[in-house]
């Protein structure tokens, strides 16, 4: 079991490269003409599609980000013994910098939805609301990116129900710590 948790961590690192680069866009307010919101300020019944933080700024950078690490981990770690053995199909069979750009894309675009319902039910962007739906949408805040993502390595893969289930637990407790450590060094606007 611990084996199939460190493949399913290897495999979702470059998620962390999305974080990284996008942390270091936030504290160095780089590109902050980019920050136009991707909803274009456009409405549903008088509420926003996905609200001020989906920005084109996170679209752009999120996947260069993804990308970055993915080649590391195939131009690099690939090459390494140690390393090869975690991964779950051959780094070498993909075109390194399509496939991180796609895995950073299907991250960003996972988040849409969540954020979608929430604008409908009147939680403000970057909270889980109140009550019944603070832990509805506190949980699906840190996972809702994995939607996309088991959707894009499924092309490369096959997909079981308990890397699934590893990528939800991991992907919710690395969110947690991520977060604060980002928010501590002035790369995220909140702890959450």
């Amino acid at each position: 079991m611990l084996f199939e948790v460190q493949q399913t961590f290897y495999l979702l690192l470059p998620l962390l490269g999305g974080a990284i680069t996008t942390g270091l866009c936030i504290k160095f307010d780089l590109l902050s003409n980019l920050l136009y919101p991707l909803d274009f300020n456009l409405t549903f019944r008088k509420r926003r599609l996905f609200g001020k933080n989906k920005t084109i700024r996170g679209l752009v950078f999120l996947p260069i980000g993804t990308a970055l690490m993915f080649m590391l981990q195939a131009m690099v770690f690939h090459n390494t013994p140690s390393l090869k053995a975690l991964e779950l199909f051959d780094y070498s069979t993909v075109n390194p910098l399509l496939f991180g750009l796609l895995f950073g894309l299907a991250a960003i675009v996972s988040e849409l939805p969540n954020s979608f319902l929430k604008r409908q039910l009147d939680i403000s962007s970057g909270t889980s609301g109140k009550g019944f739906w603070l832990p509805v949408f506190y949980i699906f805040d840190q996972i809702d990116i994995l939607v996309g993502i088991w959707l894009v390595l499924s092309l490369v893969m096959p997909v079981t129900i308990k890397q699934v289930i590893i990528s939800i637990v991991l992907v919710f407790v690395i969110h947690q710590v991520i977060t604060t450590i980002g928010y501590f060094l002035g790369m995220r606007h909140t702890i959450r």
